[in-house]
This record gives C-alpha cells, structure tokens and sequence, in this order.
C-alpha cells in the first residue's frame, strides 16, 4: 500500500469492553491458547490470538487493544476489529482485524501499519500546552487538551500530540479539527476537518470559476391526504408510536412513522428506528444534537412541500435517515449507523447561508445547510447526499478509511477516495432500495441538485464529471488526486461488477461504461455487487486501505460468499482489472 497515510482521528465505537492482555503468551503457550479458544468470548479469543500471533499482527508487550466492532458470518467465522494502545497512548494507525474461525481459532489478520509501533522515545520535548498551542495556529481555532498518542500513518512510529481544535475558521461554518503534532520537533503532522462534507471546496472553487450554481427543481407544495394519525382512542399510552405524512421539498408526500406524546402532540422522531429524529439547528452552528430544537406538530402532517415552511426540509432529513437505515438493515442486517441498535440523528436549518451537507463525528449526525444562496440555492437534503454521508458513518465505524493527506486545497489518496467511493456506491444501494417515483434511483450521484450536467458524480463512467475531474482507471498519480475525483477507481470497479460494461438502459437511464483494456465484462448484478463490498468494508479493510488493497479485499469477500472458483470471484478480479487495479500493478511499499 502507499505510504504516508494520514487519517482523521475519531472516538471509537467500543461494541465490548476491552482489558490489556498482562504479557504476550510465549510461543511454546499458543496451542495451549489455541485449544483453549472456544472457551473465551470472541473479543477475549481475538485479543489472545493477536498477542500468540504477534510475528504477523504486530502487537508487542505493552499493547492494549480495545475492540471495535465484532462481526459474526453465518458460518460462525468472527472478525474483531481492534484499535491500539501503546503503553496507554492511542496508536494512529494501528488498527487491526482478527479472523477468527468458528471455533475461536486464528485465521489470520488484517492490520494499517505494517511495521512496528513503538516510538524511539517516549519522552515528549514539547509541552501540552505548546502542542496545543501549534495545534490552534495550525487550525486557526481553540485547542482542547494535547495527548500524547504514537503516530503510526508514516511508515515509523512517532511520538505526537493528537489536539482537537474548535471554531476553526479553516472550516466551513466553524466546524472543528483535529491537528497532530510531533511531540520532539514541533512540527505539524496533519490538520484534518473532522466532519465529511458532500461538497468538496474544489468543487465550489470550479462553480465559482464558471460562474455557475446548482438550483435544484422542487414538486412545490403538495396536498396532504392519505395517512393520517392516529385517533386519540387508539393510544391509551404516551408516548406511543404513531404514522405520520410529510409533504418534502425532493421526494413529494411521505410516510413518516413519528412519536405521539400527548393526545394532540406529535414529535419527529421514530420509535421504530431506535429514535432516530431531525431537529432545527435555527440558523445556529450546533455540534450538539441535544441544543436543536425538536419538530412539533398537533396534527402530525409535516412540512408543506415549500422552504417557507420550516419542517418542509426535515421531512426530506428524516426521510432519507429512515430509509438509509431501512437499507442497511434490510440489505446487511445491520443495526445503525454504528451496528449498535441506535438511532440516527439530523439537524436541518443549520448555520447560517451554508451551502453544504456533513457527516459530523462529534454530533454523531448529519447536520443540512440551508444553501448559501449563490452556489447552492436550496438546502442540501437530497435523498441520496442523505444516504452518502450517512455511509461515511458507516465507514468511521468500520474500517476507519481516511484521506493520506490534508491541505487547504482539499484532501488526498486512496484511502480517502476509497471512502468517498463506498459513500457513492451505499449513497446508490439507498436510493435504489427507497425505489421512490419522485426521485428514481439511478447510478447518479446529485443528479437532483440541478447542475449544468445533471449530475456530480456518476459510477458507469467517472470521468464524465468535468466538475471534480472523476478518474475512471488507476494510476500512480492518484497520491495526489483530490479525494472526489479518486473515487471513481472504486466506484467504476462496482458498477462494473453489478451491470458489466458496455451500452444498457437501467431505469430509463443510458449508461456506457467502458474499460481500461477494452475488455468485456458481464456484471452479477447489484445484490451480489451490494454484499461483496459490505463484507470487504466490515471484516477486511482498515484505516489505510487502497484500492489495490481493496481488491484483495473484495475478493476474500466474494471467496467467503461464493467460492474462490466461483463466477462472482473471478468477475469482481475481471471488475478490478478493467480500471486497471491488479496485482501487478500495485505499488511497493515506500514507493
């Protein structure tokens, strides 16, 4: 994989509680440990075997790992994903998956750093207080406080401060950042925002420069009719659950399931999808759900399919949050955003003239602007921005993947062009599972935003986005290729897999999507496609994954699935070839 790889810094999802292992077992102890497996939880037989296996996971005396996530396979393999300590300082960098078989007995590991973790030294030149202090130059913002952490992205492993800065005025709307900084030189190792936004500044630099700006069409007001609430006879007890409508600025009127909490009061939020709920930022920079105002309604019709109606646009929020989830639990079983039955929050309304949509980690929510009147004329809460950015937190809580590097022009590398992928490709899977009339699904990423070429992005043939400058194949250069326009490697790999090159109309939609080498290639369909990549994303990728790593990836994944002989095997090789991704093609590390 390439190398250095920077990534942003979140707080992990702890599915289980996690206890340092006292001493690493001897080698003469692991068939012991081996034997012993199936006796422990997964987490505890992970953790040992990660310590029994050290010459392959890289975990030493002194590490602590602290589980993630844990995913069982039908065939009862397990997969724990592990973040690191190293003598109690976080490691960037140094997460890792441990494939279990159905006894508890190792199968081997997917790890980021592929080197050793511990730091030289462990004695820090520079105070707290002066990293804090370099961090808030750097991000133009309030520094929290500085802790030590091991940074392990570039290839050595670094001692550091891991800082996080708010109000930073590198941020659109003041959001926060968080800033390495080497504890022995001073110098800045990485300034990252902390929230994915789905409008990249070099996208709003390139509207600029064309004078061009995105004015979405809209269904205008539409009638409410239909559903209904329920009578008041029909809830004895409050709150209870209650069936709603919406009329949206995107997707027409709507079913929404909503929470009845008095006798003619209902609230926007959903007891059937663990809570989730959109809330009204009222023109405020809000990084905390909990100071959003909630969404009242004593008739529970919401919204009235205009912008002048404040709960016209939480409609579209709630909407496309509910059905995102209904996605990923019907298509993958999974519970939440982070698997861990919780809901998902929204606050819509948010700042003030902010053209622009976010995944924020620290909110744990999607936060939607308004529009900033110039660029984007109406607020961002398009169906499937709703289920791209909700992927990205998919993604923090699986395999971590993150930009190689950071600048004030935009970020970088595979990995973070892998990430953006997986938002389109998921962002796709959602729009297609809501199958809704007033917002057809398609392999169109934005194509509801009202652009001069109808779309932002599109997976059948990248590079027809002259907007970001999508890429269709892999090549060297794409270090340094603006993480949007990277991602069409992956993203034209999966089209591929599911609908196969060539000319075809899908949905009454024209694709033509050619190949690297001119090859033919017949896709297995968006289902299989839709599952080989999810299963790659949870159980075989990690913070620094490219997409020759990603291969490898989805290949493990169609070979647990379908068998390394099978047709879905060798299409996903014939998928990753026809963007030019193979094996020997991959670069060295250090290259």
């Amino acid at each position: 994989m390439r190398k250095p790889h920077i990534r942003r810094l979140t707080v992990a999802v702890t599915v289980v509680t996690a206890t340092t292992i006292p001493a690493v077992p001897a080698l003469a102890d692991v068939p012991t440990a081996a034997a012993a497996a199936a006796a422990l939880s997964p987490v505890d037989a992970a953790r040992a075997a990660a310590f029994a296996h050290a010459s392959a996971t890289g975990v030493t005396r002194g590490d602590t790992l602290q589980a993630k996530d844990v995913m069982t396979d039908p065939d009862g393999k397990q997969h724990v994903r592990f973040l690191r300590s190293h003598q109690g300082m976080a490691v960037l960098g140094g997460d890792l998956v441990v494939h279990l078989d159905r006894r508890g007995g190792y199968l081997g590991v997917t790890r980021a750093a592929d080197h050793a973790v511990k730091p030289a030294t462990t004695e820090a030149k520079l105070t707290a207080e002066q990293a804090a202090s370099k961090a808030a130059d750097a991000a133009q913002g309030e520094a929290g406080t500085a802790e030590l952490v091991v940074d392990a992205r570039d290839g050595h492993a670094t001692l550091a401060y891991q800082v996080r800065v708010t109000d930073s005025r590198t941020a659109e709307a003041g959001g926060s950042r968080t800033v390495v900084v080497d504890a022995l030189t001073g110098q800045v190792r990485s300034d990252t925002p902390d929230s994915d936004e789905f409008i990249s500044p070099a996208l709003g630099r390139t509207l600029r420069k064309r004078g061009e700006s995105a004015t979405p069409g809209t269904d205008g007001p539409a009638a409410l009719s239909g559903l209904t609430a329920a009578t008041a006879s029909a809830a004895a007890h409050y709150p209870s659950t209650a069936n709603g409508t919406g009329a949206s600025l995107f997707v027409g009127q709507v079913p929404l399931t909503t929470t009845r909490t008095a006798r003619t009061k209902y609230l926007l939020k959903d007891p059937t999808r663990w809570g989730t709920e959109t809330r009204d930022a009222k023109g405020r920079e809000l990084e905390a759900f909990s100071r959003g105002t909630a969404f009242t309604s004593t008739t529970d019709k919401w919204g009235s399919g205009a912008t002048s109606n404040r709960a016209t646009v939480a409609v579209d929020a709630q909407y496309g949050i509910t059905k995102t989830l209904d996605f990923y639990k019907k298509t993958f079983g999974r519970k939440g955003i982070k698997n861990n039955s919780t809901g998902a929050h929204a606050m819509v309304h948010f700042g003030s003239k902010v053209g622009n949509a976010f995944w924020d980690t620290d909110c744990g929510c999607m936060l939607y602007g308004d529009g900033d009147g110039t660029l984007f004329k109406k607020p961002l809460v398009v169906l499937d921005v709703t289920g791209h950015e909700l992927t990205h937190g998919v993604v923090e809580a699986t395999a971590g993947l993150e930009p190689t590097r950071v600048d004030r022009l935009g970020q970088y590398g595979e990995p973070g062009a892998l990430n953006e992928s997986l938002a389109d490709i998921f962002g796709t899977g959602v729009e297609f599972a809501a199958n809704n009339p007033k917002n057809p699904p398609n392999y169109l990423m934005g194509e509801k935003l009202g652009l001069r070429q109808k779309f932002l992005r599109r997976l059948d043939h990248p590079s027809l986005d002259k907007l970001e400058g999508t890429v269709d194949y892999w090549s060297p250069q794409l270090y340094d290729t603006e993480v949007h326009a990277g991602s069409g490697v992956s993203s034209h790999a999966f089209y591929l897999l599911a609908e196969g090159s060539g000319r075809k109309t899908i949905g009454g939609v024209a694709y033509d999507s050619p190949t690297y080498d001119g090859s033919e290639v017949t896709g297995i369909g968006r289902a299989k496609a839709l599952a080989i990549f999810y299963r790659a994303l949870t159980r075989y990728m990690v913070s620094t994954t490219d997409f020759h790593d990603a291969r490898t990836a989805t290949l493990k994944a169609a070979a647990d699935m379908y068998g390394a002989g099978s047709t879905e095997y060798k299409t996903v090789d014939a998928a990753w070839a026809a963007v030019d991704v193979t094996a020997a093609d991959a670069p060295s590390a250090g290259n």
